[in-house]
């Protein structure tokens, strides 16, 4: 069974840090893509960063460029989201994905529950 379970969401400063952390199961992480996706209250989900099957690869989008960085250890079946500098549009419910921005995400993909960041003074 595919799992995919993110962690590390909380309460947050503006300007503070955040480590999220996604553990996969079910599936040889060797061979996907993982993405890293938000959604903010009352808006649409968005693709925000994706890494390679090795991690050769990094796409970010450009709202969190500079400030988000995405790894991964394969022999850990996890993969990362540091999220630097955080403001409060950053607000909202983290997933960590099989899909891949900026593709579409595709109807096979295998989504977590998410994880909720906060970010407010």
């Amino acid at each position: 069974q595919v799992q995919l379970v993110e962690s590390g969401g909380g309460l947050v400063q503006p300007g503070g840090s955040l480590r999220l952390s996604c553990a996969v199961s079910g599936f040889t992480l060797d061979y996907s893509a993982i993405g890293w996706f938000h959604q903010a209250p009352g808006k649409e989900r968005e693709g925000l960063s994706c890494i390679s099957s090795r991690g050769y690869t990094t796409y970010y989008k450009d709202s969190v460029k500079g400030r988000f960085t995405i790894s991964r250890d394969n022999a850990k079946n996890m993969v990362y989201l540091q999220m630097n500098s955080l403001a409060p549009a950053d607000t909202g419910v983290y997933y960590c994905a099989t899909a891949c921005p900026p593709n579409v995400a595709r109807g096979y993909d295998h989504w977590g529950q998410g994880t909720q960041v906060t970010v407010s003074s």
